[in-house]
This record gives C-alpha cells, structure tokens and sequence, in this order.
C-alpha cells in the first residue's frame, strides 16, 4: 500500500462528505477542488459564503455550481466551528477538516460534549509516510497533540494509530515503541514505557496489534539492523507504526522525512468520533489530497 493507493481505497467506500470549518482560504479550496476531481467526496464549506465565493470565481471555477459543493454562511470563525462539528457530531457529514481557523479553536469546539465528537479517548495525530525506497508505508504518531505522554496515553495513541492503519488494509499493524536505546533502562522514562505497552500487548490489554520495544529508530524499521544487534521479533526491522516518546522526537523525525527523506505525507487526527483532517499552509496540495483520503477511509 502506498498513498496513491490510500486514494484508491477511499475512491471504492461509499462516498463521504467532509465538513470544512472556516473555508475561506486558497489552500483549503485548492485541496477541494483535487478531491472533487478525484471523486473522493462532497463537501459541505462552512464561512464567510462572499468569502468562499470570490475566491472560488476566482481560482477554481470548475466548483462553481458543481453537485459536490454546498456552501453554508457563518458569521465568525467560532460559528463555523460550531456548525461543522454539528454537522459531524450529527451524521450528516463523516470527517471534519480544518479551514482558515486557528488549530486551538477548533478543537475546543471538537472537546464540547454537547456537540457529540468526545468519545472518551486521547487525541492524537497520526501521520502516514510514503518513504522512497520502503515498500510499505511508515505510521508515525504522535507528533503534534501529546506533548509528553504517560504510559495511559501512550496506550491510547497506539490505538489511534492501528486504528488508522488498519483502515488502510494493514489487518495487523507492527507498532516498534522508541526509545534512545533497545534495552530497558531505569533511569530512561521511554525504555520503561516501552516495556510495560509491550507486556500490555502481550496481556490483550492493548489490542489488534503487534507491540515491541524499546527499539532504537534503526532496529524498528531495518531488518539488517535489528540482526546486527541480535534483536529478534515479529516487530523488530519490519514496523509499521513507530510511536515515539515525545511531541519534540515525533516533530523532529515528521519534518526529517520531509525535508531529507523526501517523503510524501498524509496525517490525520484521530481518536475523536470522525477523523480530523488539519492542513497547514507549508502542505503540499498533494499531501493535502492524500490526508483527505485517509482521513475517508478512516471513518468508515
């Protein structure tokens, strides 16, 4: 699987329908307009409706009167918000994504129990990457929610992460827990992390998932690796899911893959009632494109 392919998959579901909060900006319409020509979904764009028309006129005219599009006015930002997140918390939209509206404000308005999206767990941001040269896609979580989560937390995270990899047609996802080092060390907090998510895996407590650590990067993901250290396990060299010990290693190994691995993207939040799409200004419209789809397939 790939992330042309994730494209694919989410082609093949029955199609879904994105609420967008605060849709009045160039970025987001571009990454509309892709979807729409992909026939991934229909889209109900919540803003400013002079707003979200000029630029449409202006840009993309293909999405002028297109059956795919409905705009819908809100007053504020805030009123975006609330009606996109209704419309998710509600059924008549499957995945919310975020438009020209701080990241904070939206997911405030996500968190309001009377809106119907909390559903008790962690959220966290799942990310997907298509790495030149691997042959498989390499989840990566959590890299922008969870600042420096305890074992509870870290349990929930791998949950998310499955969660979303499963979506994409990995029955059971291999999640390699990092660590400096692949040996437990009392006084490294990560190691002894590792350890208790391992033994919680292996006691059915964390489900649907293969779970192995504490393993450095390069035993993770390479098979070569792990046998030059002796490290033998249905994980170790073959993960698909590398959860990492803190938002400041998960940013810093999103961004390395990026910009030197060259990798493409998609990512989601999860661990809401629908997954939540959040573009940033620095994505590539096809990175856009391709979180878009796994956040469709993930909410099937």
């Amino acid at each position: 699987m790939n992330l042309d392919g994730v494209i694919k998959k989410a082609t093949q579901q029955n199609k879904a329908k994105v609420a967008i909060a605060a849709a009045e900006d160039y970025e987001v319409l571009e990454a509309v307009s892709l979807a729409v020509e992909h026939r991934l979904a229909s889209f109900l764009l919540y803003g400013s409706e002079k707003g979200i028309y000029e630029l449409i006129d202006r840009n993309f005219p293909q999405l002028i009167g297109h059956e795919d599009i409905a705009i819908i006015h809100a007053e504020s930002n805030d009123e975006a918000a609330k009606l996109a997140v209704l419309a998710v918390g509600s059924g008549n939209a499957h995945v919310l994504m975020k438009g020209n509206i701080p990241t904070a404000m939206l997911l405030k308005t996500v968190l309001k129990k009377e809106y119907g999206l909390r559903t008790g767990k962690v959220l966290s941001h799942v990310a997907a990457f298509e790495v030149p040269a691997f042959d498989r896609l390499i989840f990566v979580s959590d890299a922008a929610m969870n600042i420096e989560p305890d074992v509870e937390q870290k349990a929930h995270i791998i949950n998310n992460s499955v969660q979303i990899a499963r979506a994409t047609g990995i029955e059971l996802p291999k999640v390699a827990v990092l660590a400096a080092v692949e040996v437990i060390n009392p006084t490294m907090k990560a190691t002894l992390d590792a350890a208790a998510l391992t033994q919680m895996n292996n006691r059915g407590q964390i489900k649907n998932c293969l779970v192995d650590g504490p393993l450095a990067l390069d035993n993770a993901i390479s098979l070569e690796a792990a046998e030059h250290k002796g490290i033998h396990s249905e994980v170790a060299g073959q993960a698909d899911i590398l959860l990492v010990p803190t938002i400041d290693t998960g940013n810093s190994l999103y961004k390395s893959l990026i910009y030197f691995a060259k990798a493409k993207v998609a990512a989601v939040i999860a661990g809401a009632k629908v997954p939540i799409v959040l573009t940033s200004r620095a994505d590539s419209a096809e990175n856009k494109l391709y979180s878009l789809a796994l956040a469709i397939c993930s909410s099937n």
